[in-house]
């Protein structure tokens, strides 16, 4: 316990509210409380139509689902996007799509045309426009804030949000209940304005770089490159989707809850969504102070538990009251979850692809999401609401006992600013930025007991080297000079080689110095950088000759 205080000591001196120092992090998070009051007053405006316009109980519970879809579904690619474009633009085009889908969709409902389909279809669109958002806002984060202030701009930006779910959906309901859920679409349609006059007076700096930007196949392999040879990252996206499965059945079946459990109405369904905020609003205060005291782990199975606690209080509560104190006990668990997996991806994923890394997570945690938002939608249809919810409660009982397997990493002060040691040599052989593929051996002299050890750090450089974008890496010792060692790997072009070298991070240099340590030659280890060239059978040299001149 004594030693996780003092790794998190200088994170946990940082006070929650030192990000609203940086005044581009306070102007676009005002602006946001603006346009997330406006979607939790849509999000309980399509979640009751849809309980006005359709009797089906796995309808409703789609309208969640099909907000999360398209957020599991095409992240990654908005990933890639937030990684080699102007994130401040995207942002724009996201927010402009939303705002003219809401402003459709207040016109249909208007008119009273809005079937149940057409429900979904225009959620799932407006889904479409969060998938594009966020991982621009999310990566823009660490734009707008120095790293030590990370973890507290994260938890208040859940907070933010929090902090209109404790109002908006109460607000919400009372206007479904007075005007129709027309209004409340018209309500978000006009919220959009706030942001989207934030982001264009915003002019962020973007970071110098003389390499052509990443093809979107490219960009994409990358991404799932860099968080595969990743283990810390790969343990959140394990318990980001378990947390997703489970905890999802609250929010999917709260309308069935204030409805059927409880017997109230779209008032009563506010309310409800108001109490699990203002719990998560108190989630995102205490999360510095907790981490002060536990490990991230034990954070992570606490919000499990408290949200399975929660899910069977539910369950079986017929007063209003209480159903909506244990929600705020779940909204709590559910920022301290959240915000904490959001953190460690950042802080483990340096800027290059931090916008890749975050759409990962954002897809694994909400495909859980949708998921499970079906599944038990589709429960409750079978078996009621109420057993649906028992059914989560021991899901979310499993997704803690998981920890013991896929325990969450701690938060590190790791350095990931680029390492820029690597200079681009001058090369003898005039070469173009495609040409490849790039072949690259690097000869050392290692004594024999020296070897255990080289061998050791060696898989270390794998993983950094295949994460980075190298491809067949191997080891080869020399069988007549033993004491000659060579890694060799390939890259395909001389552009994505010195790509390749520009990733390598602070962090990673400890690895590289500890093989030149090893090296016993008298000269540092010798780099050979070779361009792969297969024969030409003569039958085909025109061809070739041909190909040559069009490239």
């Amino acid at each position: 316990m004594t030693s996780n205080r003092k790794r998190s000591e200088v994170t946990n001196r940082i006070s929650p509210l030192a990000p609203f120092r940086h005044d581009i992090f306070r102007t676009i998070w005002i602006a946001s409380l603006a346009s997330n009051f406006g979607g939790l007053i849509q999000a309980v405006g399509a979640a009751w139509l849809m309980t006005s316009i359709s009797q089906s109980v796995n309808m409703v519970a789609l309208v969640q689902a099909s907000t999360s879809l398209p957020i599991m579904l095409f992240s990654l690619v908005s990933g890639a996007l937030a990684d080699n474009f102007d994130r401040r633009r995207i942002m724009l085009v996201a927010q402009s799509f939303m705002l003219a889908v809401s402003a459709l969709l207040t016109v249909c409902a208007y008119y009273g045309i809005v079937t149940p389909w057409l429900l979904l279809i225009f959620t799932f669109l407006l889904g479409c426009g969060t998938a594009l958002n966020n991982p621009s806002w999310q990566a823009s984060v660490g734009d707008m804030v120095p790293r030590d202030d990370l973890p507290a701009a994260v938890a208040l930006n859940s907070m933010g949000f929090n902090l209109t779910r404790s109002v908006g959906p109460a607000i919400g309901g009372a206007i479904v209940a007075a005007a129709g859920a027309a209004a409340a679409f018209a309500a978000n349609t006009l919220s959009y304005f706030a942001i989207l006059f934030a982001l264009a007076r915003w002019k962020p700096v973007a970071p110098e770089n003389r390499l052509p930007r990443e093809t979107l196949g490219r960009a994409v392999s990358a991404g799932l490159r860099y968080v595969a040879m990743s283990p810390n990252i790969g343990k959140v996206l394990v318990r980001g989707f378990a947390f997703g499965l489970s905890a999802s059945a609250i929010l999917a079946l709260l309308p069935l809850v204030a409805r059927d459990l409880v017997g109230g109405g779209p008032l009563t369904y506010g309310v409800m969504l108001g109490a699990f905020g203002v719990g998560a609003i108190g989630g995102a205060l205490l999360s510095a102070r907790l981490r002060e005291f536990l490990t991230s782990e034990a954070i992570v199975r606490y919000a499990f538990a408290g949200f399975a606690f929660s899910a069977l209080v539910t369950a079986i509560s017929s007063q209003g009251w209480l159903t909506c104190l244990v929600l705020a006990v779940s909204g709590a668990c559910w920022v301290l979850a959240l915000s904490l997996f959001n953190t460690t991806v950042q802080l483990s994923t340096p800027r290059w692809v931090v916008g890749r890394a975050l759409s990962l997570y954002q897809t694994m945690t909400f495909g859980g999401i949708a998921g499970g938002s079906w599944l038990w939608g589709v429960t409750a249809e079978q078996y009621g609401a109420a057993n649906a919810l028992i059914g989560s409660c021991l899901l979310m009982l499993a997704g803690a006992a998981i920890g013991l397997r896929f325990a969450l990493p701690e938060f590190k002060s790791l350095n990931l600013d680029p390492l820029n040691r690597f200079n681009e040599p001058l090369l003898e052989l005039d070469l173009k930025p495609r040409s490849g593929p790039i072949v690259v051996m690097i000869d050392y002299e290692i004594a024999d007991e020296d070897i255990p050890e080289f061998l050791k750090t060696m898989a270390e450089r794998r993983r950094i080297r295949i994460r980075d974008g190298a491809g067949h890496w191997a080891l080869m010792r020399d069988l007549e000079n033993p004491t000659t060692w060579t890694e060799t790997y390939h890259v395909p072009t001389w552009v994505e080689y010195v790509r390749h070298n520009q990733r390598r991070t602070q962090a990673d240099a400890a690895v590289g110095d500890k093989l030149t340590a090893f090296h016993r030659g008298p000269n540092p280890p010798r780099v050979h950088r070779m361009i792969e060239r297969q024969t030409i059978v003569p039958d085909h040299y025109e061809r070739y000759k041909r190909s040559v001149e069009m490239h």
